[in-house]
């Protein structure tokens, strides 16, 4: 009986122990659980923008005047790349130096971009920077412009061929409302030979896109000029020239896979017939707050040349006078065996204000004949009425009136000496 009495009293403790022992499992889980499921509230805590907020700052930003500032795009790192540093980005700016994710840097707010969560504004672009530069050469023509022409040229050292390109002309002024344009191309000096572009119908602006090669050695590339001519064909097939382009290949740096993309406004071709001895074409200009006066010898033609061989040369020779006091000359590079010479060269002089009442510029025609001297071709004096007259005068006088403009014009060759 005592025996039966302890094993049950021993069995009630052993039931007491497992049932506290469970009691005190499920205490520590259920402590855990709650430890688990709580937080603490962040010491420093975030400061998050609302998306009305930031939607409002941009859309006050753009009530701005667009004259002041022009919209700018936001640039926004990617939550991608948070843990990496960035910093001076911007001027004086300190971006995310930590790589915690969860801290806004202080450079900027955060984006309002739902599909880019967590991406920061880091600055801005502005789009006007990154615009192609326009093109003026198909916009701004000058007053009283006749066309504009564009070519490409391209020398070939080896094969000593010159590669000319008609591209396009543009702006063309007709004689009647139709125009149907095609062009000459010469290189001078040989003016009996030319290639000749399609025709175009019934259009102001012909795209050529037409290749042409003048074959010519490395020696004569550099006295040689490249000469487009503007025809416009009517209804009774006759030709009538529109404008020309001169363009000397002297100063031009050609070599080879040297392409060189260049476009002229078009002149209208002297239709005087040329005087007895020839003509002269050049510009003149005074600049009256440097007190210097320059001449640009452009062209001459329909010159009487003594001798018409290749190895005859013309240049012209540039003087200028006070009281009939000769003060400096200059020379043009001699152009080989031509009626027409194409010389484009710049000369200036020193020469104050008050000396233009009484200073004269001469400008001579000579030939150079292979073992004898030179030969004087013609001559034109412009200068004030003291000294010319005529055409002469009136070019002088323009000069002194259109301070800085060059003045153009074309005067007849005389023999006097």
């Amino acid at each position: 009986m005592p025996e039966q009495v302890v094993a049950v009293a021993g069995g009630v403790i052993g039931g007491i122990l497992l049932f506290v022992l469970i009691g005190i499992t499920a205490y520590l889980l259920w402590k855990k659980f709650c430890l688990l499921s709580s937080y603490e509230e962040l010491t420093s805590p975030v400061t998050t923008t609302p998306a009305k907020a930031i939607l409002q700052d941009q859309s006050s930003s753009e009530i701005q005047p667009k004259s002041t500032r022009s919209r700018s795009v936001p640039f926004i790192i990617p939550p991608t790349l948070h843990g990496r540093d960035w910093i001076n980005l911007m001027n004086e700016e300190q971006i995310q130096e930590e790589s915690d994710p969860y801290m806004i840097p202080q450079s900027g707010p955060r984006s309002s971009f739902h599909s880019l969560a967590g991406a920061y504004v880091v600055g801005t672009i502005n789009p006007e920077l990154y615009k192609f530069p326009e093109d003026k050469s198909e916009t701004d023509f000058p007053e009283g412009s006749i066309g504009r022409l564009w070519f490409s040229i391209e020398y070939e050292q080896e094969s000593e061929r010159l590669l000319v390109s008609l591209i396009k002309v543009r702006k063309l002024q007709p004689p009647a409302d139709s125009c149907s344009p095609f062009v000459k191309i010469y290189l001078l000096p040989d003016e009996r030979r030319y290639l000749q572009s399609k025709k175009k119908r019934k259009t102001l602006n012909p795209q050529f896109d037409e290749n042409f090669v003048f074959q010519v050695s490395s020696k004569m590339l550099f006295q040689s000029t490249l000469k487009f001519l503007v025809y416009h064909v009517d209804k009774q097939k006759k030709h009538h020239l529109l404008g020309q382009v001169i363009f000397p290949l002297k100063n031009e740096t050609l070599t080879d896979d040297s392409k060189l993309v260049i476009w002229r406004d078009l002149e209208k071709e002297n239709l005087e017939p040329p005087s007895e001895y020839g003509d002269i074409q050049f510009s003149l200009s005074y600049n009256d707050y440097l007190g210097r006066l320059t001449v640009v010898v452009l062209r001459a033609k329909g010159l009487k040349l003594q001798d018409e061989s290749h190895a005859a040369s013309v240049y012209v020779k540039v003087s200028l006078m006070n009281h009939n006091k000769f003060i400096k000359s200059k020379k043009t590079a001699a152009v080989l065996g031509s009626l027409n010479p194409v010389y484009n060269e710049t000369f200036s002089f020193k020469a104050d204000q008050t000396d233009l009442d009484t200073a004269s510029l001469s400008l001579s025609v000579f030939q150079n004949i292979e073992g004898d001297k030179a030969h004087l071709l013609g001559r034109v004096v412009v200068g004030p009425f003291m000294y010319t007259r005529g055409k002469e005068l009136e070019h002088w006088n323009e000069m002194i009136s259109k301070p800085k403009e060059l003045v153009k014009r074309w005067h007849a060759l005389c023999h006097s000496t």
